[in-house]
């Protein structure tokens, strides 16, 4: 282990919470909703201009298409119009960037997304067309071990593998269902302690008590979350005390 270890924060943002202004000092990285279940033209440009202030990277946060349940459930659509409509999303975002001189870095699916991607082969393939689709190299937020990340490596897509500070695993690395009460994570401690398991050692405590191989090199904070600000803030604070660089 290096003296010094790294590790880049992101949050899910334009998503209609409206407190980006105080995520983004605390983050190296964000994720824009782009249309499909949150976010429009107007809040693009409030989040692309508050990231290029603080100099953090901007990913495009696309979604199934499905603004009634803010892309968190599975919804019947063929690959062509899941793509049509992630391919429309990102351009969204792109434009705005454009306009203010801000490279698009990476790709993080939205919800359910992200979930099916992890394990579904043909929602995956779909991510992985729109992401070879752009015409400069664009790296992909996803899952260690997952369906899309092996995807991706074989068609040479550089991927980040991401983890979550404030979320409790299962044994085969899914998140804890929000409808279990451990799912979430709120003391600022036992945050920290998950965390550091992770970057330090590349594990993870399952909800079960097993230790379980995971590997991340961007770290999540839920942007949406009441304590998220508070969260970051400790953060910042500890992982350098710690040797752990936000970059």
């Amino acid at each position: 282990m290096t003296d010094t270890l790294q590790i880049d924060i992101n949050a899910d943002v334009g998503e209609g919470i409206g407190n980006e202004s105080k995520l983004m000092p605390y983050l190296s990285s964000c994720n824009i909703a782009c249309g499909g279940h949150a976010g429009d033209e107007l809040t693009i440009m409030e989040v692309v201009k508050l990231a290029k202030k603080h100099n953090v990277k901007v990913g495009a946060h696309p979604s199934f298409p499905d603004k009634a349940n803010f892309g968190r459930l599975e919804i019947d659509i063929s690959a062509e119009d899941l793509y049509s409509s992630l391919k429309q999303q990102v351009s969204s975002l792109q434009r705005v960037l454009h306009n203010e001189t801000v490279q698009l870095h990476h790709i993080k699916p939205h919800g359910a997304l992200y979930n099916l991607a992890s394990k579904d082969e043909r929602i995956a393939k779909v991510v992985i067309e729109l992401i070879k689709s752009l015409s400069f190299p664009i790296k992909l937020y996803a899952p260690f071990n997952s369906v899309i990340t092996k995807l991706a490596i074989a068609e040479n897509i550089e991927v980040v593998y991401e983890g979550f500070a404030d979320r409790n695993y299962n044994e085969d690395l899914s998140l804890v269902s929000r409808k279990n009460r451990n799912a979430v994570l709120n003391d600022n401690e036992v945050i920290l302690n998950h965390v550091l398991r992770i970057i330090r050692y590349q594990k993870v405590k399952a909800i079960s008590g097993v230790e379980v191989p995971l590997k991340i090199e961007t770290l999540c904070v839920h942007g949406d979350a009441k304590s998220a600000v508070d969260i970051l803030k400790y953060l910042n604070l500890e992982l350098p005390k710690n040797r752990i660089k936000i970059q």
